[in-house]
């Protein structure tokens, strides 16, 4: 995964796609940093952890430039969502998320919201980046309310 977004980075050099290129850098050194505060080399599913929370950072940033009418901050930010979602699997769809998350908690015999950490946590260990994991613990809440 990492070797890919590298060269990425050197294409988007070779093509001066300054734009590209910037947010590529901004995402390698988000790893690099990652890496020294994890003290080892990060695994893909680290990888995609934080490419995730990138975009996380981007979708909340983007709510707030609406509300002032910064709309070419926006287009920006969705620009580098863009760049940023190509290294993201596809997040599974509704229907798959509700199977999966009523597998799981007859799997894990949850029966109350006691054991609503429990569902969500295999869930999150199984699926990673998969799946939104705030919908997740909002759709798993439902079930064991």
């Amino acid at each position: 995964m990492f070797n890919t977004i590298k060269c990425d980075l050197t294409n988007a050099m070779k093509e001066k796609d300054k734009f590209k290129l910037d947010c590529i850098r901004m995402l390698k050194s988000s790893l690099q940093m990652e890496e020294i505060n994890l003290k080892h080399e990060l695994t893909d599913d680290e990888i995609l952890a934080v490419i995730k929370r990138e975009v996380k950072k981007r979708n909340s940033s983007i709510e707030e430039y609406k509300k002032y009418g910064k709309d070419d901050v926006v287009i920006s930010l969705q620009k580098e969502i863009d760049i940023l979602s190509v290294y993201l699997p596809e997040e599974l769809s509704d229907d798959e998320l509700m199977k999966i998350i009523e597998e799981t908690i007859k799997q894990e015999e949850a029966t109350s919201i006691k054991e609503m950490g429990k569902v969500v946590k295999t869930i999150g260990n199984n699926y990673g980046a998969q799946v939104d994991m705030a919908k997740v613990s909002r759709i798993v809440k439902e079930k064991l309310s």
